[in-house]
Order: C-alpha cells, then structure tokens, then sequence
C-alpha cells in the first residue's frame, strides 16, 4: 500500500465507525461500475449512519480529496467513479426509516425493489421503475433522477421527491425540501440554508432566459441541473433541484418519498411492426390513449429473445423488425380489455401500421411481455465474441413527435460507420437506448464510440432532445455539455460554486472539465503480461507466465472470461426468485458479489494489481466468499463463469501457499468418513458427546452446534458388494451405473438400498462398483486442484468404459452429478472420455423422470397420505434439469407436496460445517429452516445431503431424499413411513 493511501486510511478509522479500506485490492473493486470506465479511488468508507458521512467529508474537505458517492454501483456512465473517498451507502445505510400514508423515509442504500416488495403489502409503490429494480438503490434513483417504463404514468423521481437529509461539502447537515425564498423571521433555520436558498434563487432570476433558451424541448432530460424547474411562485425546492445532481451538489443521506396506490389491473399487448418507422409512427397514435407504459425493441432484440426462450418464438414472427409493449392500468377486467382491443384496432386496423398483435390473456402472460423488456441488456451481454454492447450513447432522448425522424438518422448513421446497434427504448416518452456492438480493445472501436456519438447527438441537439434522459451525465456525457447547453453550462458552474465552493463533490461530473473526453479512463480490458517477459522473448527464452494457471487455459482466455462480465450488479439481487449470491444476500458488501471477483480476476490479468496477488490473503479472502453454488454462473445476464475463476484463484493460492490443517481435513471429508465408518458406533458417540465435539471443532474447525449425520453401520459399497450388486449387469436392455458419493456411501446406505431397489423395480439393472472414488466435489470447492484431478481421472477411466459398455451413470448427489457433468471437463481439459462421462451422467430423479416420459416408469404407487416441503438445492439448479424429483412425487397419490423458494439453504457444502461460518449459514438458511418448522409440514424432501443437514438443523422434523418417499410409495421400504410415525407425523400411511 502507498504511503498516502496508508495515511488516509489511517486517519479514517479513527474517525468513521464504519469500514474504510485503502488496500490496492478494495479500491481495485470499487474501480469500476456499470459503465466504461475506471478509475482506482484512494479510499473507500462505508458508514454505518449520517456522522459517518459528515466526518468523512470534513476529512476530504480539510485535505483537499475529492468525494464520490455510490450506491449499488450499477451507473451506465460512471457517476459514482473518481480517484478520491468513495462514500458506499449500500452496505449499511439502506434502512427503511417510516412507512405511513402515501409517504415513506427511507436511507440512501435502500434497495428500490425491496422498497417496493415492502410497500405493495399495504397496496402502495413507489412509480418510477429503473431496469435493475432489485439492485439499484434509492440514492441512486435520487441522484440520477430514474424514471423507466412507466414514466407515462409516474413520471421521473423528482415529482416524488418531498424533502431530504443531505450533508454538504462543507459538512453541515441540512434537511431541504421547499423552502420560501423570502426568509421569516419568525422562523429559524441554519444560516447556510438560507445563504443557499438566497444565492440559488438570484441565480436562477438573474439566468432566467438563457435557463430557459437552451433547456431541452424532450419530456425527459436528465443532463445538466433542472433549474427550470427549481423556482416556483417565489419558492425554491432544494430537494428537487438535488435530485438529478449525481452527487455534485450535496451528498444525500436520507430521503422522504411520496408513494402511490397500486393499480388494481394490469395487462399488456405487444404490437407487432415489419419495420422499425412504423413502429415509431405508431407511437404518435398510441400515447393519446394514455398507456402506463410504450416500449419499443428493434430486430436485433427480439431475434435473441427467440433464441432463449421457444415462448418468444412462437409470439415473434421471425420477418418482425421492431415490436411495441403497451401497458395499460385499470380498476376493473372490462375497461383493461378495452383500452387494449383499442390500441390493437387502431395500429393493426385503423392506420395499418402494425402486421400483427398478442393481447396478454392472464398475469404469466402479461409478466412473459415485460420480460421481453427487461431483458434487453442482459440477453445483449450473453453474446459471444470481441464486440460488446456498450453503454456510450444509451440514453438519447427526443420530443416523441422527433422519433421517426431520428430513428431513420440512426439508422443511416450505423449503416455509414459500419457499425452494429440494438436498438430499445421507452418511446411514448422518446428515449431511446441504443447499444452499438464495440471492441473496445481496439483503439479504432474507440474512435468509432467518440465519432458516434458527436454524429447522433447533434441530430439530437438539432431536433432539441438531450443526450441524458434518465441515466445521468457522469463521465461518459459530461463532456458534451457544453455543446448541449452553450453559456447554461457557466450558470452550472455558478450554482456548483453556491454548494460546493472548494469542488470536492464528484468532480467532473455535469459540470465539464476542459480537455475531458468520453474516451479517457475506459475499463481496461486487454490482457498484459508482466514487464520481465518481453525481455525473456528478446533472448528467446520462453517467457514465465503471468498467473502459474492451474486450469487448462492460457491467461488471455481467462481475461476474457471476465471481461465478460460487464458489472451492471445484477448479481448483487436480494429478490425473491433469484439464488445469485447466498453469501451476499446476508452482508451485502462488494467484495461479496460475483461482479467484484470478476473484478479482481480481471485487474490482475489487465496489470492494474500486481501478478502475484491471487497469492496473497487478501484476495484468497475474496475468493473464498465463493461457495462454488453456481448461482450467478446460472442468473448472471452475461453468463460469466465466476465459479471457474474463482476456482483458479483459490487453486493458484493453495498451490503456493498450501492449506491449513483443517482446510487439509476438510478437503479430504471421504477420508475422514471413511475412518468413522470403521467403528461407526465409536463415531457416532464421539460426535454426540461434548468433550469429543470440542476436539472436532479444534482439530477439524467443525461447528460446536452443527447437527451432525450419524455414519451408517455399515457403508452402501460394503452393503453392494454382499448382495452381488458390484457384479456387471448381464441380459438387460436397460442398465445403470451408481455412482454413490461420500453421504450415500457412508451416512445414509438405506438411500443407496432404496434407489437399487426403485431401479430393479423399474426393469433396470444397477452396478454398484466398489472401485469407484467419491467425486472430489470439497477439493474442486476450495481450489485443492492436484488430488482433485487424480480423483477425476480414476473416476472417469471407469466410468467411461462403463459408458461403452451401455450403462447410463446415475446418482442421488447434485454436487456429484455436476462435478461429473461440469467440473470433470474443466480439470481434465475436456478429454474424450470427460466429455463422455459428462453427457452420460444423469440425478437419480432426473433418470427416473425421463423414463416417465417414455412411459417406462412404474406407476403402482401406493398411496402416501403426507404433507411434505420440497426445497430444490442449489447444485440441482446448476444442473438446469428442473426439478425433476419434485415431478416424481407429484405422482404418487395422496401425496401432497409444497416447494419452498427460499433461496439457498446456507450449508454450501462443507462452508456451514465450519465454525467460523455457522452463525453466516445459520442466517442464509434461516427463512428456509423457519418454514419448514412453522408450516404445515410432516417432513422436509430435498436431493442435497447439505441441504439435508441444514433443514433438520432447526426443527425436529426429518428431511429424507425423494428417492426414498418413491420406494416407499412401491411398497419396498415401509421403514421410511415407520421412521416417520416414530417421529411424530400424524396421518401417515393412513
């Protein structure tokens, strides 16, 4: 760490009672956001409340350090990024203050969708809808002034805005709304306020006409400050003129908002267009009849949708060039109807402009449209290949009656530079984001994204729209202004002066610094070798690598992976239905989301941490806040293989530094099985007593209050080989390879014995071979590369061979089922027999259910009188099987069935066996425990066995895998209905 950096750092945890971090690897993660850029901050605090932020500021102030705000770090033109204090509100400020009537007061790091999942239980919202709804927080839906779809209805953030708590650059705590211009006397207020409401309001009378000369005729404009809108009948609204202000004029704290009641019906049409000007026509027509919402979507999108969802296809002709969504609310089901059957006579009918149309029949249809929307981005970033598509010019926006002309110039211009574009855009109130397909590891991309940008924004200026709509100014249109707004932009700069005296607040940013450029400090994305091998190549040595990688690939193809990723923070998700992150979910900080291990990933191999961090404690730290679920690999809208790098991180780590004795043991957790196995009685004493559990949590860094499986007497392998089921399957045109893993094999053979037995039920031959080796899932988990390889490689000569020989290989273990399937390509460098294996290995359930849809399943179930929770682990996710088991069950008769979505269970493997992590898996699996012990339930059914112990880990009802209520319901384990009497669950077998 550089002196400076040491020194601030310093200072501040004297002064903060929140997190500050000057480490290269911190600022590293906070370098980059959403947008193009990068720039390394020299700090980052994170308050825990307003002092924090005051004293952080008066420290910048004092030492002349420029101060950025930021929120979720999902900005498109980086507004929160700067090389001074980075001030995260997300981490611990993100309070919800009161909730009464139609308003609510909330702290700046308050989730936007959490906001509103809060508020729809009284049947309020709060309108304005950015894209990332579940990411986005509150200070920077103020701060950029948001608006979204549902502008027609809602308009912008600002009408919302009622009042504030911002602190100033100097310090001073102030709560603004709209204050008189005329002071009272009778009433008292800081001296500062007053000197602000006096200067602002003469600025604003004395700059009237020039404010009113260069303000955009477009309905939404987002660039610059609105002063035009600040002065009202000899009152001035601060809050009002904040908003917008990207952090440049106060630094908001605290905001009050006004809600609005939810609409009691929604329903949509999209509207179908063989060119992209009839649809913009059409937009003219359609806004009079007062949707709540009018988006458009070019060819490009919907020919992505159409590839990812069979759903798209059969809606979206493959000839439609452009669709329209139009959104109407209503109070009751015929007025909905009508206000859509109009929009689809007059477009389709009426003007003939549209070629076709689908009215949204229920709620899964009309939530299938705005998914079409929502998607523009992500299904954009899961493209392949150098180009990307880039925010530079995505936030254009125009008087709406501009839209046809302007479509037909962006068209012309893109066809003229050669360049690719997708086209979305909430066109009832004519903004358009457009997304042009760049390198921007090409300098002449680089160019391309300058020229085009000059070249539209002056057709822009011309037909007097704006070049920021919602998304704000920040670095990437900042240098544009002047040209927007002429001599406006000194009265910006007059009214910075008036807030900010000294420029520490998110300098460069709305107001424009001379020489700047959208061009300088873009992300850097190319990978660089270190300085010593391009003197080992003059010699003609062979130069050292980088990064001693330990997968098979080369450093560049690893940089590559994680430029994929574009940090729009869509894995920083809270919201229900989503997995994403289970360790961010519960301390929702950077260094927890996939995007800053991506990040981290990508700074190395782009030179801007040095080669051997991956080496060091603190980036292993980061790496380890990977649990290898697969989440994000699964939810990410890129698709990036953050489990693949972090693999590689922990991988490098542990091959340079190697493990600590209870990483070692735990990696090795069949090992360990294998020896209590031996004298399972002995075993299952030692982890009941509490003097023995106090030597496992020493020697083993076991938790002291974890449940623990009990070992089986004897193990499943033992118990195949003594009934002749190790022995190949002969004279059968179905026949099966089990593969048991570590839980089947040791703590539970009645699984194993209930899965041969369903099987054999079923006409299918089993092969239990006892060579087989546990899948090595806890080595690939913490990076223990080398054993895990070896285990690999014995694992799939066998299981390959067994292959062709016809056996289809099966198992009850989702981690098992994706080390073979995933995770055994990536270590053998997809070899032949990997591959083979991979393509051939199938869940216990997901076998079964296949074969049920070829008719060759066993239908002779017996009833099973059982109210029993599902919950579907996280690696059987992974596996993007669906849910397979949970199809099973629904089969038998009587048996009824809820699925828990409540997100991961928290065990992630060996992660909640941990005493260091318990109280953190405690707290991810808490909702899920907490249902199953509350509700109706007779028993918990999942497939994981992790899952299995954090499920029983808070009640005293049992969780056993499907496969066994299946033999049960075959009549071929009535011990599994007994276990479940001897424990208390009424009605069963009845």
């Amino acid at each position: 760490m550089d002196p400076e950096r040491q020194r601030i750092g310093e200072d501040l945890r004297g002064l903060v009672a929140g997190d500050v971090f000057c480490d290269p690897l911190h600022t590293q993660l906070y370098a980059t956001d959403a947008s193009n850029y990068e720039l390394r901050p020299l700090g980052i605090v994170r308050p825990r409340t307003t002092a924090d932020v005051v004293a952080t500021v008066d420290y910048a102030r004092q030492n002349r350090l420029p101060i950025h705000a930021r929120g979720a770090g999902s900005g498109l033109a980086g507004e929160s990024l700067g090389r001074g204090l980075v001030i995260d509100f997300s981490r611990y400020m993100r309070r919800v203050l009161s909730v009464g009537g139609d308003q609510v007061r909330v702290q700046a790091g308050v989730v936007h969708g959490d906001l509103n999942r809060m508020l729809a239980r009284s049947g309020r919202t709060f309108g304005p809808d950015p894209a990332l709804t579940n990411v986005t927080t509150i200070g920077g839906v103020v701060s950029v002034d948001a608006g979204g779809s549902h502008w027609l209805k809602y308009g912008s953030t600002r009408p919302h805005v009622r009042a504030m708590k911002v602190v100033l650059a100097d310090g001073q705590v102030l709560e603004v709304a709209r204050h008189p211009v005329a002071a009272d006397p009778r009433r008292e207020e800081p001296a500062r306020l007053r000197e602000i409401i006096t200067a602002t309001a003469e600025l604003i009378e004395r700059h009237g006409d020039v404010i009113e000369q260069f303000r955009p005729q477009s309905l939404v404009n987002r660039s610059g400050y609105a002063l035009d809108r600040a002065l009202i009948d000899g009152e001035i609204d601060l809050a009002k003129l904040i908003v917008g202000s990207e952090g440049t004029l106060a630094l908001v704290s605290e905001i009050t908002l006004a809600t609005q009641p939810l609409p009691a019906m929604r329903g949509a049409v999209l509207v179908v267009f063989d060119s992209l000007d009839k649809a913009a026509r059409a937009v003219l027509e359609i806004v009079p009849l007062e949707p709540s919402a009018c988006d458009l979507m070019d060819r490009r999108h919907l020919s992505i949708a159409r590839e990812t969802d069979v759903r798209y296809e059969l809606l979206i002709p493959g000839a439609a060039e452009a669709v329209l969504l139009v959104e109407f609310f209503a109070d009751g089901a015929e007025s909905l109807r009508e206000k859509l059957r109009q929009v689809v006579q007059l477009a389709q009918h009426e003007t003939g402009l549209a070629a076709g149309s689908h009215i949204a029949h229920d709620a899964d249809e009309n939530e299938l449209f705005w998914q079409l929307a929502q998607r523009f981005v992500p299904t954009l970033h899961r493209l392949k290949g150098s180009t990307r598509p880039v925010p530079c010019v995505e936030d254009i926006a125009i008087p709406p009656a501009a839209l046809p002309v302007f479509l037909r110039h962006l068209q012309d211009t893109l066809k003229r530079q050669q360049i690719t574009a997708a086209v979305f855009g909430h066109a009832g109130h004519g903004q358009l984001h457009i997304r042009p397909f760049l390198d921007l590891a090409n300098p002449e991309h680089i160019q391309k994204m300058e020229t085009l940008a000059s070249e539209l924004y002056e057709k822009v200026w011309l037909l007097r729209g704006t070049v920021s709509g919602e998304h704000g100014d920040g670095l990437s249109r900042t240098p544009f202004l002047s040209r927007q707004y002429g001599p406006l932009v000194n009265v910006f700069r007059e009214l910075k002066r008036v807030f900010d005296p000294d420029g520490i607040l998110n300098p460069g940013k709305v107001v424009p610094t001379a020489g700047a450029r959208m061009t300088h400090d873009l992300r850097n994305v190319v990978y660089t070798a270190p300085a010593s091998t391009n003197g080992a190549a003059a010699n003609g040595e062979k130069p050292p690598q980088a990064v001693e990688l330990q997968l098979h690939w080369q450093p560049e193809e690893m940089a590559a992976a994680a430029r994929e990723c574009n940090g729009c923070g869509a894995c920083r998700s809270n919201a229900e239905g989503t997995r994403m992150c289970p360790i961010f979910r519960y301390a929702p900080r950077e260094e927890a989301s996939p995007r800053a291990k991506a990040n981290l990933a990508r700074a190395v191999l782009t030179g801007q941490l040095p080669f051997d961090q991956l080496v060091q404690d603190d980036a292993k730290a980061v790496a380890d806040l990977c649990v290898h679920c697969h989440m994000c690999r699964l939810e990410c809208p890129a698709n990036v293989d953050i489990p693949k790098l972090m693999l590689e991180a922990k991988a490098n780590y542990v091959q340079t530094n190697g493990l600590t004795i209870q990483d070692w043991l735990l990696a090795r957790l069949d090992r360990i099985s294998s020896w209590g196995s031996r004298t399972p009685g002995l075993s299952n004493w030692s982890m009941s007593n509490r003097q023995m559990r106090w030597i496992l949590s020493k020697v083993l860094g076991l938790a002291l209050g974890r449940k623990l499986p009990k070992f089986s007497p004897r193990t499943f392998l033992r118990m195949a080989a003594s009934r002749g089921w190790n022995r190949p399957v002969k004279d059968t045109t179905e026949k099966v390879l089990f593969f048991a893993d570590t839980f089947v094999n040791h703590f539970d053979a009645e699984l194993g014995e209930a899965v041969v037995k369903v099987l054999k039920h079923n006409k299918v031959g089993v092969y239990v071979p006892t060579e087989q080796r546990h899948a090595g899932m806890a080595m690939i988990t913490q990076g223990v590369l080398e054993p895990a390889r070896r285990i690999a490689q014995r694992n799939v000569n066998f299981l390959a061979e067994a292959v062709r020989q016809g056996y289809t290989i099966i198992s009850t273990e989702p981690s098992a089922v994706l080390a073979l399937t995933h995770e055994y390509p990536i270590l053998l460098d997809r070899d032949d027999d990997s591959l083979l294996v991979a393509q051939h290995t199938f869940e216990a359930c997901h076998y079964l259910w296949k074969r049920h849809q070829h008719g060759a399943l066993k239908l002779d179930f017996d009833p099973l009188n059982l109210r029993l929770a599902y919950h579907v682990p996280c690696h059987l996710k992974a596996l993007e099987i669906g849910t397979p088991a949970e199809n099973l069950l629904r089969l038998i008769p009587e048996l009824r069935l809820t699925k828990l979505e409540k997100g991961c269970s928290g065990m992630a493997g060996t992660y909640g066996l941990r005493q260091k992590n318990y109280r953190s898996s405690l707290r991810v699996g808490l909702p899920l425990m907490t249902t199953l012990r509350d509700g109706p339930y007779q028993a918990g059914t999942t497939e994981c066995a992790a899952c299995k112990i954090q499920m029983e880990q808070g009640t005293t009802k049992p969780t056993i895998h499907p496969m066994k209520f299946l033999a049960a319901a075959y009549g071929l384990s009535p011990q599994i209905l007994e276990s479940l009497s001897r424990n208390g669950a009424n009605g069963v077998g009845q």
